[in-house]
């Protein structure tokens, strides 16, 4: 029985060791050492060569003799045909002494070191020269153009595809010479890959189109017949994916099937891979926990394994294991699946901290390293069994590079691969007897929440948890529900579904005040206590009656009310802070005149079953000639504190008619506050009617004074006069005190500082200095 074989590449030496069982360096294998640069294996496992400084040593990958030498130096890189006829190597550009670029791809014949021929290639990206199966045509991408060649005759070009805008190609390893083209998006148009057979290019044998494609990979089944499509922009406009929006495609070659390949999760596309049936592809796919599925030919679904934190799947050799796994920021756990049993799951093995992870050619061994410079401790190579014991270990410093040797499947019978008995090698052993099982620690637990149940929002898709879903491209915030107090959450315990049975309700916010900040509940009580004082309006609107006589009137006979709930009173007019504010401006029923000097309805004038508002525009035209009664309802308004929510007028008139609303100098009778109107025909006769309940009506006093009329009193032109002259005096002094303190004032308040004068002589005309 064939043995297997793998080498490794460190920072100083080059390695070549035998496979299962035995895990023995290769005995005419001498270890190189110094700066190598890379190392590879042929494809078909014959040769294995590697760089230096200086040259290229190939050798025999059996008996690990040098073969041969190649004269060149500062190689970077190093390909084979399929059949290990030719050696490619590729060199940093660099120009020659006339200033033209030096020819730093080389190929060469493998036995005889015999140079074949030479091209300038500047990028490394795609720098390997592409070859049929049999190795009969070789193929080169250069601007606009696919040239291709005959290996025994490189001197010339046999044949060319010209297509506008190319970038990328790959060719088929299979026996029906085929080539997939890729034309990136440009100018609008989308990025088109079209399939033609070698040598026919004159028309494509298939061909795709589609937007979203700014980088792309190709990948052909063992078959040669179908082609999968790898598309990814570099910026995702969903805001989805940090690293761009990702969509996968299957063409096949003949040109009688292509799709889009239906993913049902939304999220990048970690990986791709064809099994070596050339029948089936497996595809991990969506935002962590990824899910995995298996599609065939047409697309159609053909298993779905469960989710999980993985982007990696790898088909076994022979096809019949599958390997599903996370590495680079993840755990490290791989899932092995028999294919043959109905995807059933076979173990999982903890691989922490992998980047390499690679079938065996024999189809039951796993290798798995970490590399550097991704991780620079714990370097090393491990083997294991598919069924999830390690076999072999062994530690590296700075390793670099690891890689099976390629090996047919037929020297490897698979047969029953649960027959055989396991033997670890010593070194895996000894690591095992040496090293203690670390516990899971898990995620971090706040001391109040540990030893509770895992709430369902800390959990992942695949543990049971809520699903992951973007809306906009923007992930929901889950404690703000449009402005709805959230739920507290504590961190680590489990939901509270239902509150237990002797616990106490919990009080919302709009139930008795619960939750509310102090301005909230003053203003919440403010409107109850509208809310019911309209009510009450609106119950002796309906009674027909008026105010009681013997009360302080309001608004055209309307009571002036204190408002009381639960027999404590509420303010509802300015708080006593804006009073005080104001000063002596608690008159503000002056700036509820229009222009006209009429009550404008939209403010609470008679005009308007409605309170007057707080704040009024400040009169421009004081017309004397308006009615006593029309002042008298200004003054009742600013002596009442500017009550939001009064009780509606009586009258239905929408200026201040002196025929209608007659002055209160012609009121019969008084209240112990003061005089009241008499019902007239725009104030009907009071109905006694009893307040609602919870509700007090309160007459409130007034201060006698010319600037301060008691409600009910007459309002003359005269007092009118002297309250705007005071209040420009006050204005005046304000400024020059402003000035005093070194503030710029303007032309207009330097003019109006010298109307002083003036404006005191008024006042000593009128008696008011």
């Amino acid at each position: 029985m064939a043995s297997t074989q793998f080498a490794y590449r460190t920072q100083k030496a080059i390695g070549v060791v035998n496979g299962p069982p035995t895990y023995e360096a290769l005995q005419g294998f001498k270890r190189p050492e110094g700066n190598l640069r890379c190392c590879t294996y042929s494809p078909d496992g014959k040769w294995f060569a590697w760089a230096t400084q200086e040259d290229v040593k190939v050798v025999l990958a059996e008996t690990g003799e040098i073969e041969t030498t190649l004269p060149a130096a500062g190689v970077h890189e190093i390909g084979f045909s399929p059949r290990g006829s030719y050696i490619i190597t590729w060199e940093r550009p660099s120009k020659q002494e006339d200033g033209n670029a030096s020819k730093n791809l080389k190929v060469w014949k493998t036995e005889t070191a015999e140079p074949v021929t030479a091209f300038v290639q500047k990028s490394q990206v795609g720098w390997n020269l592409q070859y049929t199966y049999d190795e009969k045509y070789c193929a080169r991408a250069v601007t606009n153009t696919i040239q291709f060649f005959e290996p025994e005759n490189m001197s010339t070009v046999w044949n060319h595809l010209r297509v506008e805008g190319v970038t990328e190609f790959a060719l088929s390893p299979g026996k029906n010479y085929s080539i997939a083209v890729f034309i990136a998006e440009r100018k609008g148009a989308p990025a088109i890959v079209r399939t033609y057979t070698v040598p026919d290019f004159t028309n494509p044998t298939s061909q795709k189109s589609f937007f979203k494609a700014d980088k792309i990979t190709m990948t052909w089944n063992d078959l040669g017949t179908q082609v999968l499509i790898l598309t990814q922009t570099d910026v995702d406009k969903t805001g989805m994916n940090y690293y761009g929006e990702t969509n996968l495609y299957l063409m096949s070659a003949a040109g009688n099937f292509d799709c889009r390949v239906t993913l049902d999760k939304d999220g990048p596309i970690h990986d791709v891979t064809w099994s070596p049936n050339s029948k089936e592809f497996g595809v991990v796919y969506g935002s962590t926990p990824a899910k995995t599925t298996i599609f065939d030919l047409r697309a159609n679904v053909i298993h779905s394994l469960p989710l999980g934190p993985r982007n990696t799947i790898k088909f076994s050799p022979h096809g019949r294991f599958v390997i599903v796994a996370g590495f680079g920021n993840m755990q490290g756990q791989m899932d092995i699946y028999d294919r043959e049993r109905n995807m059933t799951k076979i173990t999982t093995i903890e691989a922490s901290n992998s980047s390499v992870c690679e079938w065996s050619p024999d189809g039951q061994h796993i290798l798995t390293a970490t590399t550097s410079p991704r991780l620079r401790v714990d370097n090393g190579v491990k083997i294991w069994h598919f069924s999830g014991p390690l076999v072999y270990l062994e530690e590296l410093n700075e390793l670099y590079n690891v890689l099976w040797r390629p090996q047919p499947v037929t020297e490897f019978p698979l047969g029953n691969p649960f027959g055989g008995t396991v033997v670890p090698h010593a070194s895996a052993a000894t690591h095992k007897s040496t090293t203690t099982p670390l516990k899971p620690a898990g995620a971090y637990r706040p001391p109040h929440a540990r030893g509770s149940v895992t709430p369902l929002h800390f959990k992942r898709e695949d543990e049971g948890g809520a699903s992951h879903s973007y809306l906009n491209g923007n992930a929901p915030n889950p404690l703000s529900n449009l402005g709805k107090p959230r739920r507290r959450d504590v961190p680590g315990a489990a939901p509270a579904d239902k509150p237990a049975d002797n616990a106490a309700p919990l009080a919302s916010p709009t139930e008795d005040g619960a939750g509310l900040s102090k301005a909230a509940l003053k203003n919440k009580k403010k409107r109850e206590a509208a809310k019911k004082a309209k009510e009450l309006a609106q119950q002796q609107q309906q009674q027909g009656g008026a105010a009681p006589q013997g009360q302080a009137q309001g608004q055209n006979g309307a009571p002036a009310a204190q408002l009381t709930v639960d027999g404590k009173p509420v303010p509802t007019g300015p708080s006593s802070e804006r009073q005080g504010r104001d000063g002596n401006r608690n008159h503000r029923g002056d700036r509820s005149r229009s222009r006209n000097n009429h009550d404008s309805p939209h403010r609470g004038g008679p005009g308007q079953n409605g309170p007057p508002q707080a704040r009024r525009s400040k009169s421009r035209n004081n017309d004397p000639n308006a009615p006593a009664g029309a002042q008298n309802n200004k003054h009742q308004r600013g002596q009442s504190g500017d009550v939001r929510n009064h009780l509606p007028s009586q009258s239905s008139n929408n200026g201040a008619n002196p025929q209608t609303s007659a002055p209160a100098s012609q009121s019969p009778s008084s209240g112990p506050s003061g005089p009241a109107l008499a019902p007239t025909a725009a104030t009907p006769k009071a109905n006694s009617a009893s307040p609602a309940p919870g509700l007090t009506l309160t007459v409130p006093t007034g201060v006698a004074g010319p600037l301060s009329p008691i409600p009910g009193t007459p309002s003359t032109t005269e007092e009118k006069k002297l309250r705007g002259l005071h209040k420009k005096l006050r204005a005046i002094e304000d400024l020059k005190m402003r000035l005093a303190a070194g503030e710029k004032l303007e032309d207009t308040q330097m003019k109006k500082i010298a109307t002083e004068d003036g404006v005191k002589r008024e006042l000593e005309m009128f008696g008011g200095l």
